[in-house]
């Protein structure tokens, strides 16, 4: 009976602290992408402004996979400030060493990307209290064709996360 009390009290403590290692999130949310990609698919993401004092470092964050066939990938993100205002980036990011294999973290072949979006040059600060939205769309082309990418494969999850930034 004590073994199984020991066991109990032992999980417990794991799971309390994996949840409370993460105490810089002040939003996280991943959607998963059923099996490809397609070019017109957005990823949105809803969030309050936690406050406009502090400042904060904003990630795409993306699960791929070995089906995942280039070096880069290309994004637009869309951020909505609550007044209106949108400011929309086209973004590149490195998914492959020169080697060919996948960036990441991750021991199998599902790799997790933490890429930065804001907050890196200059501390990122939320100008207005409310709703934030924010849209990502892939913007993938293959070298010499004009038309884009119609459907991503490897991409499994999108993600979207802001932090507070270490002052």
């Amino acid at each position: 009976m004590q073994r199984k009390t020991n066991c109990l009290l032992l999980a417990l403590v794991g799971l309390f602290l994996a949840t409370s290692c993460d105490s810089k999130a002040v939003f996280d949310e991943y959607k998963s992408v059923p099996d490809q990609w397609h070019k017109d698919s957005i990823a949105a993401f809803n969030f309050k402004a936690p406050d406009t004092t502090n400042n904060y470092n904003l990630y795409v964050n993306l699960r791929n996979n070995n089906d995942y066939a280039y070096s880069n990938l290309f994004l637009i993100v869309e951020l909505n400030y609550p007044n209106g205002k949108a400011v929309t980036d086209t973004l590149e990011y490195k998914m492959a060493a020169k080697n060919g294999e996948l960036l990441g973290s991750g021991f199998t072949d599902v790799k997790e990307n933490k890429l930065w979006y804001r907050g890196y040059k200059s501390p990122f600060k939320f100008t207005e209290n409310g709703d934030y939205s924010v849209n990502i769309q892939h913007a993938m082309r293959k070298n010499g064709e004009v038309n884009g990418v119609e459907n991503l494969e490897g991409i499994t999850d999108i993600g979207f996360r802001v932090e507070q930034a270490k002052n």
